[in-house]
């Protein structure tokens, strides 16, 4: 198998893949003969750079051509694609190189900086040469026979209990999109779907083109920063037909725009964390759409969904796919592993998921008469906020490399837009657990600048809070579940 043969050759190369719109809102189109011949073009100079079959290549892009090229490129030759969320620092990309050993990594240069040394870089200058026809080209790789099982896919978890790992997806899990895209996605031939999410996440390379592909519609990709005011004119002025978005910006859009209904627009569909019943009953009384929450993981994929042709329930993650075998166990969610086409391979670090049939997610759901599920929190500790999945130790790392710092924790703490943000709970080295109000709002400024210096800025906490000690069980583990209530 391979999406180039399978997927794209198929199409009528004026059919329209992408519609590229750039951070100065210009529009440029991209049809399937172009994304082909640009993808092997490319796969080209992947191959003159050492990059070989089963080989992995990084990017560092955000929402631009060049990011679907590149992977097109790999899949094209067999290489597997292993796209990073542009805002990560020093410290998360150097563990995504130790763990991954990317023979090639692509992107901005000033992203390619962040990067440690010895690891052989591509700026978008230069694929920009490797795309001017007028330019001398390398051969482009051959459209590789690929085994369903071959790895096609690395996307990296949040991280719970240590550092993240990475996931492994196998090719099939490409094809395997199919389900959720016609039965959740729910575009339609013809139309033009916008995912809005960043690159780097799993939702990212399954539904900002590849739904859309497989249903036969077009795909928005938009280099530019999420605008409230501007979203919903953006969406109107180029026609879309189904919109994507976290719930974040769902909710960001009920409370700080005026909603109305847009003559193209038909579905919204939204994943990452738990989408609210109010926010759905906002836009369902002033734009006549119900957004159809769905629910998955970096390892499974798409699970359950509001699904197409099914009134949406609100505040529900819907009912499982079609084919995909769930069942309820001490309240926990339990996907049957071989039923899913789009379950991972293993980890990186060489652990096979599969030590059971039965894939334990660790979030707790209820089910009502209907066969709706609900969520109802993690039986860990991640941090759902704004449709990033934040693991606490990550947190607690960056805060504990503060001088001042002696212990951290950090939990979720509800939040009406979020869902959730960060809240760290801090212990000074001093051991004052309540300096003076002055000193304690300065010092907590400091401690929020300080993380989103050394991490990603979303995983800095928005809420910082200080203690003479942390609850910790006999063992000497922090107990967060007493510092959420």
């Amino acid at each position: 198998m391979n999406i180039i043969e399978e997927l794209m050759e198929p199409s009528p190369a004026s059919r329209l893949g992408i519609v590229a719109i750039d951070a100065d809102g210009d529009r440029r189109d991209w049809h399937f003969g172009e994304l082909i011949a640009c993808s092997a073009g490319l796969s080209g100079a992947f191959i003159a750079r050492g990059v070989n079959r089963g080989d992995v290549v990084m990017t560092l892009i955000g929402n631009r051509i060049e990011w679907v090229l590149s992977l097109l490129a790999c899949w094209r030759m067999g290489a597997v694609a292993l796209p990073c969320n542009t805002q990560l620092r020093e410290h998360d990309i150097a563990h995504r190189v130790a763990a991954a050993d990317p023979k090639l990594c692509v992107g901005a240069a000033e992203l390619l900086g962040r990067l440690p040394d010895g690891v052989p870089t591509m700026n978008l200058d230069e694929v920009g040469y490797v795309l001017d026809e007028d330019q001398p080209q390398e051969t482009p790789a051959s459209v590789a026979a690929i085994d369903p099982e071959d790895p096609a896919l690395i996307v990296f978890t949040s991280g719970t209990t240590g550092n993240p790992r990475g996931a492994v997806h196998a090719y099939r899990y490409l094809l395997g999109q199919r389900i959720q895209a016609e039965h959740w996605f729910g575009s339609r031939h013809g139309e033009l779907a916008w995912c809005t999410t960043a690159t780097g996440w799993s939702k990212s390379a399954r539904n900002v083109f590849l739904a859309p592909w497989l249903t036969g519609a077009s795909a928005v990709i938009h280099d530019g920063r999420f605008d409230p005011a501007e979203r919903l004119d953006f969406a109107e002025a180029l026609g879309v037909n189904v919109l994507c978005q976290a719930p974040t910006e769902y909710r960001m859009l009920a409370r700080r725009t005026e909603l109305r209904p847009l003559p193209a627009l038909r579905r919204m569909v939204s994943a990452g964390e738990a989408l609210d019943a109010e926010t759905v009953a906002i836009f369902r009384q002033q734009m006549g759409l119900e957004p159809a929450d769905g629910y998955g993981q970096t390892e499974t994929g798409a699970v359950t969904a509001n699904l197409v042709g099914d009134p949406v329930r609100p505040g529900s993650m819907g009912k499982p796919l079609p084919g995909l075998k769930t069942r309820i166990v001490d309240g926990e969610l339990q996907l049957r592993a071989p039923s899913s086409p789009t379950f991972f391979s293993g980890y990186l670090d060489g652990a096979n998921p599969i030590e059971a049939e039965w894939w334990r997610t660790g979030d707790l759901v209820r089910e009502d008469d209907d066969g709706y599920l609900y969520f109802e929190g993690r039986n860990d500790d991640i941090i759902a906020s704004s449709g990033y999945r934040i693991g606490p130790t990550e947190v607690e790392a960056a805060l504990l490399s503060h001088p001042a710092v002696a212990e951290a924790a950090a939990v979720a703490a509800p939040d009406a837009e979020r869902g959730a943000v960060v809240r760290a709970v801090v212990v000074l080295r001093d051991g004052d657990g309540c300096p003076d109000d002055a000193e304690a709002e300065a010092l907590k400024q400091e401690l929020i600048a300080h993380c989103r210096a050394v991490t990603a800025p979303y995983k800095a906490p928005r809420i910082v809070d200080f203690a003479s000690e942390l609850p910790k069980t006999s063992t000497g583990k922090i107990r967060r579940s007493a510092l959420r209530d």
